[in-house]
């Protein structure tokens, strides 16, 4: 089979498509053949090994932790699932992954694929969609009427945070630039600020929020100023830079590291399917082209979520 690998840390050129053995199904296995998988930020820092003290890798490595496809083979100890069904999974970031034509996957990672939309889009829904999820229910216990923050909101995990908060009923207030204002809006945010045109903290001067979500790098002051914005007993979560709880105002701080779960994503794809909650994919790419991806990413010029199809 044709797959992407690299054969040792390095920048966007260690990155080659090339032919892989493919991947057999062992005791609680199945084999997916991958409709896509997508890019996501974590998968630069894992070829870079910038995480291999976390999330070491055996050489060599195929990325890509979304996977939508369908099942190939059914390994022995698996029940539930057929040759043939559908399914969507967040996988391992220390195991082979989907940016391939096959890959295994154990089984007790999937859930069925959403019904209403391509098969292949539904690669940008497990990662990011689990780890609005988490941040949101998992760590903050938002709730109808919260008022949450989201910095980051123009991107792929912002996206999914933005609608399951609205859903929730939760008030919120996002940062989004220009270009992502009216999909963000349209997401269900009440308050948006660009961020390019006036600083945060200026636009909501004033303001608290029970939920705070930092989805961005940012720096330490930065992230002191966010800390600062949550009320009285609230929570900062961040998917990037650590937060310092304030224990005089009951003020928490949780960095977070999103974990695969079926019953969680069953749950967001129930959402799809259902329509109350959208998949945005900003780009569909060759596997071929993973190198290129990588490389956009890091100059910034990679928009939304991309999907990559073998």
């Amino acid at each position: 089979m044709k797959a992407v690998r690299f054969h040792a840390h390095g920048d966007s050129e260690v990155l080659a498509y090339e032919q892989a053995p493919r991947p057999v199904a062992a005791a609680g296995e199945v084999v997916v053949k991958v409709a896509a998988t997508s890019f996501n930020p974590v998968d630069v820092a894992i070829r870079a090994g910038y995480l291999q003290q976390v999330f070491p890798v055996s050489f060599p490595h195929v990325p890509g932790i979304d996977v939508a496809g369908t099942i190939a083979e059914v390994g022995v100890e698996v029940s539930g699932w057929e040759a043939g069904d559908a399914i969507v999974a967040f996988l391992p970031m220390n195991t082979d992954g989907a940016a391939a034509e096959y890959v295994a996957v154990a089984a007790e990672l999937l859930a069925t694929a959403p019904r209403d939309v391509e098969l292949a889009d539904a690669a940008a829904l497990p990662a990011v969609g689990l780890t609005a999820w988490q941040a949101l229910f998992d760590h903050a216990d938002l709730v109808a009427g919260n008022s949450v923050l989201i910095n980051g909101a123009g991107g792929a995990v912002g996206g999914y945070a933005v609608q399951l908060a609205a859903r929730t009923g939760a008030v919120v207030t996002a940062t989004a630039s220009a270009r992502s204002a009216d999909r963000v809006r349209a997401d269900g945010a009440v308050d948006i600020v660009d961020y390019t045109a006036i600083p945060l903290t200026r636009a909501v001067s004033g303001q608290r929020f029970d939920v705070v979500v930092n989805l961005v790098a940012t720096s330490p002051e930065e992230t002191a100023e966010l800390v600062d914005l949550v009320a009285d007993g609230g929570i900062f979560v961040s998917t990037t830079t650590p937060g310092d709880a304030d224990a005089e105002r009951g003020v928490r701080a949780v960095r977070m590291f999103a974990r695969s779960d079926a019953a969680q994503l069953a749950e967001l794809v129930a959402l799809v399917d259902a329509g109350a909650l959208r998949i945005d994919v900003a780009g569909r790419r060759s596997l071929n082209e993973l190198a290129t991806v990588h490389a956009e990413a890091i100059t910034g010029k990679l928009p939304g979520k991309t999907i990559l199809l073998p």
